[in-house]
């Protein structure tokens, strides 16, 4: 067996999901016998033993990142249970790509047809949440338009400016406040179960810090028309639109810009 393949056909072994005796089974013509031939054995330890050594530590490596992405879900579960949930999804769902970062991808949605989701119905928003800031927190960089900025655009120029969305910024739509249970786990504060209401929470990356916070329907309106790209006078129209009937338009429209600014939420078109 030349080097490539040897390599190739370790690794195989080593990630197999049931094992290492799983992998050998699959693998044509490689034995555990046969594996003697391929990999020298040390002391007391056989082949196959020293292989079942990696095998083990890639797994838990694995968990480990894990319990890395999701400490919220983590803290919910506890220990056993989230091994056994991330052990049955890593399964179905095996890492196929050469970054650990989308190893994670699939366990909202795997959450969600969980059984555990019978017992913590918000575990899957919850999931959502905690993997949406780990790809906002990847997520292209830009530079976003600040106060300084804006006082440089000539009034008459500013109906036409086209603003967007910051790259690293996202809105996901959750059954369940898990914004609230998050953010209580994250600062090490007492936690319960999340409110039962809807909410549309935005995620977003400043100065390498991930940050997260529910928007209103006004402003969740103007940030989705901000996503392609929109003129500042469309997206006080979409806000003027979805604005409370209690609220002077120009009044919301004047403190969700100052909001964004300092956040770092938009970039300018060129």
């Amino acid at each position: 067996m030349d080097l490539k393949n040897l390599q190739t056909t370790i690794y195989r072994l080593i990630v197999a999901p049931g094992g290492v005796d799983e992998g050998l089974a699959s693998e044509i013509g490689l034995t555990p016998d046969g594996l003697d031939g391929i990999l020298v054995g040390e002391g007391l330890l056989a082949a196959r033993e020293r292989l079942e050594i990696y095998a083990n530590a890639y797994f838990y490596r694995l968990i480990d990142v894990f319990k890395e992405e999701f400490p919220a879900t983590l803290a919910i579960l506890g220990e056993e249970n989230f091994h056994n949930l991330i052990t049955g999804y890593l399964l179905d769902y095996p890492p196929t790509e050469p970054s650990i970062l989308h190893a994670s991808r699939h366990l909202p949605d795997f959450i969600g047809a969980h059984p555990l989701s019978e017992r913590w119905r918000y575990l899957g928003d919850l999931a959502l949440l905690e993997r949406t800031t780990l790809e906002i927190f990847h997520a292209p960089d830009a530079s976003a338009l600040d106060a300084a900025t804006m006082r440089q655009v000539a009034p008459h120029e500013w109906p036409s400016m086209v603003m967007r969305a910051h790259p690293a910024s996202h809105i996901l739509e959750a059954k369940w406040r898990v914004d609230e249970i998050l953010h209580a786990i994250e600062t090490g504060e007492p936690w319960g179960e999340p409110a039962d209401a809807p909410a549309s929470i935005i995620v977003w990356r400043q100065n390498s810090r991930v940050n997260y916070r529910v928007v209103d329907r006004a402003e969740r309106a103007a940030l989705e028309m901000a996503r392609d790209g929109a003129s500042f006078a469309s997206i006080c129209e979409a806000i003027s639109a979805e604005a409370d009937g209690d609220e002077d338009p120009a009044a919301l429209i004047n403190r969700l810009l100052t909001r964004w600014l300092s956040e770092g939420l938009m970039v300018r078109e060129s």
